[in-house]
């Protein structure tokens, strides 16, 4: 049963990747973002990640989906036409997906008793994280001590992304501002 919503859960990406793909309404695009961001956390969950999935929820679908709001706001609701079709963009991706599969056929199967982090990695954590880092709660003691500085580096490069965005939206606000200001000012001086 799990494989049938896993298939379904995947089926309902690939229609809404390829429906964003051929919108033209950048507000549509930006829902289907928002949807697609939300499946991939429920598959995330059926693979039991949930960290990973709360992640992608509240990032993918939460914090993308406004800040992608917010720029639509101040840019054209539909996309421009493009000038030429051109070959080379779908040779890329076509490229760049063959050489992501043919980096996955050497990894283990998924749940595999046998994969070399279920061999070496997961006993030592098991085994010495409560005397290494403390926490009785093993998740804890590893996004917290032993992947602590990715765990760093992640909110750091989301807080940078977010303080990025926010000084641009806040330019382009401010010449806004300047803008109309300027205006009033010569219509001002016209009428005298």
């Amino acid at each position: 049963m799990e494989q049938v919503i896993d298939i379904v859960l995947l089926a309902f990406m690939v229609v809404t990747a390829l429906a964003m793909i051929a919108l033209r309404n950048l507000f549509a695009v930006v829902m289907l973002s928002g949807i697609f961001s939300l499946l991939s956390a429920s598959m995330f969950v059926l693979m039991d990640a949930v960290d990973v999935a709360f992640t992608e929820a509240a990032v993918g679908a939460g914090i993308s989906t406004v800040l992608m709001l917010g720029t639509l706001a101040l840019t054209a609701r539909a996309e421009r036409t493009p000038r030429r079709n051109s070959l080379l963009p779908l040779a890329v991706v076509v490229v760049t997906g063959a050489a992501l599969i043919y980096g996955t056929l050497d990894m283990p199967h998924f749940g595999d008793p046998q994969a070399p982090i279920h061999q070496h990695v997961a006993p030592r954590y098991i085994e010495d994280s409560p005397r290494e880092v403390g926490p009785p709660n093993m998740v804890t003691s590893v996004l917290a001590s032993y992947r602590g500085y990715d765990t760093l580096g992640e909110t750091t490069v989301i807080f940078t992304a977010g303080i990025g965005v926010l000084v641009l939206l806040g330019a382009r606000v401010d010449r806004r501002r300047c803008n109309a200001q300027a205006a009033r000012k010569d219509a001002g001086e016209g009428r005298s």
